[in-house]
């Protein structure tokens, strides 16, 4: 007689079974790509000069963080220890959800905003709370700090915003962090470059802020995974306690230092924005398609019932966009992103063939007027 054991199924924690899935859609992307909000177009010359010079044995090494670290908080008027490199934003998020929430615990954001802060909440507790913005899509900042418990514990706003592109005032987020002094702010400034204030002033009258930081949008450098913390001692202490030591790798690093020290070319990657920014909101206004004015290097516009018809045929002009459609409160919505001249004009010629070859018509609220005119705090 034959004794067959059991087999045991290993299952996580609960939390992980009931968090959602991020999966981006990437497959084939060797369009122009106007769908992840990337630099168009390089990073500085510097950095290619810099991976030239990068040897086989440097391969070999593990990653030295600090060094870098001490650069980057000198180019930000900080002290080192004020600043923590992370693999992109994404790691920062999940470090500040590590470092800082229990289960049972509250963790604030406003909707629509960037789909990572419910990832990585929802893996600690099931205390994620979701302030919805209304038709505007303009930040709700009543009902947001109504939202504010003794329970809350993490509150993320992301300034400028992504889907939206709106900006939340300084004034309104320093009255946020000092309505909650037993939580800790994060404020998201992945696009910071392409306009809105900074908070990163305010780090030492406001200790429970945190200002997360990306070298991938205005910088260039997406693909080598880079970002920031910069806050009190005090709380980035905790932050690079639950952080691997080797947690960016080192080209990313050695490249960071080159990026940061060429100031012209950044100067000149904004203004390109900058001016395709303004270029594009003109070019929706004649053809009669309603947006989210944007302080960001993107424009969410406003398509309707036909946004996947839209996306699949801007593909077929060899331009990739971005359907938001799935965000809460963005049914119909569809995001562009801005980078170069060349890239924005090639932007604005397939989005008119292609809303022709559709037979699209203004839905409601896009008669070439911006969806909301309440968001131009920027300007």
């Amino acid at each position: 007689m034959s004794v067959v054991s059991e087999v045991k199924t290993v299952r996580p924690r609960q939390l992980v079974l009931e968090m959602p899935e991020y999966h981006p859609p990437l497959a084939g992307r060797e369009a122009l790509r106007l769908d992840f909000n990337e630099n168009t177009a390089a990073p500085s010359p510097r950095v290619m000069e810099r991976l030239r010079q990068i040897t086989a044995e440097g391969l070999t090494k593990y990653p030295e963080r600090e060094p870098v670290e001490r650069i980057v908080a000198a180019h930000f008027a900080l002290r080192s220890d004020q600043v923590l490199l992370t693999n992109g934003v994404d790691e920062a998020i999940h470090l500040m959800c590590c470092a800082f929430l229990d289960e049972g615990d509250e963790a604030l954001i406003c909707t629509p905003t960037f789909f990572m802060y419910d990832v990585n909440i929802t893996m600690m507790t099931r205390g994620l709370v979701k302030v919805q913005a209304d038709e505007t899509l303009s930040f709700p900042f009543e009902r947001f700090l109504a939202a504010i418990t003794e329970r809350t514990k993490l509150i993320i706003v992301a300034s400028p915003n992504n889907p939206t592109g709106a900006v939340v005032s300084r004034e309104r987020l320093l009255a946020i962090a000092n309505a909650a002094p037993h939580a800790v702010l994060m404020v998201d400034e992945a696009y910071h470059h392409f306009g809105g204030e900074s908070v990163m002033g305010d780090l030492a009258a406001t200790p429970n802020v945190i200002v997360a930081r990306t070298f991938s949008k205005a910088y260039g450098l997406a693909n080598l995974r880079i970002g920031m913390l910069a806050g009190s001692a005090e709380l980035l202490k905790y932050l690079r306690k639950v952080s691997s030591p080797y947690n960016v790798n080192g080209v990313a690093l050695d490249c960071l230092s080159a990026a940061i020290s060429d100031e012209t070319y950044l100067a000149w990657y904004v203004e390109q924005v900058r001016v395709g920014r303004e270029r594009m909101m003109a070019g929706l206004d004649e053809l009669g398609v309603g947006y989210f004015p944007s302080a960001a290097n993107f424009v969410l516009m406003k398509i309707g019932p036909k946004h996947k018809e839209l996306v699949a045929a801007m593909r077929r002009h060899g331009v990739l966009l971005r359907d938001r459609s799935t965000d809460p409160g963005c049914d119909g919505y569809v995001r562009i992103t801005i980078g170069v001249e060349d890239h924005v004009t090639r932007g604005l010629e397939a989005l008119k063939a292609s809303l022709d070859e559709i037979g699209w018509k203004r839905v409601s609220g896009s008669a070439g007027q911006p969806v909301s005119e309440g968001v131009r705090e920027f300007e």
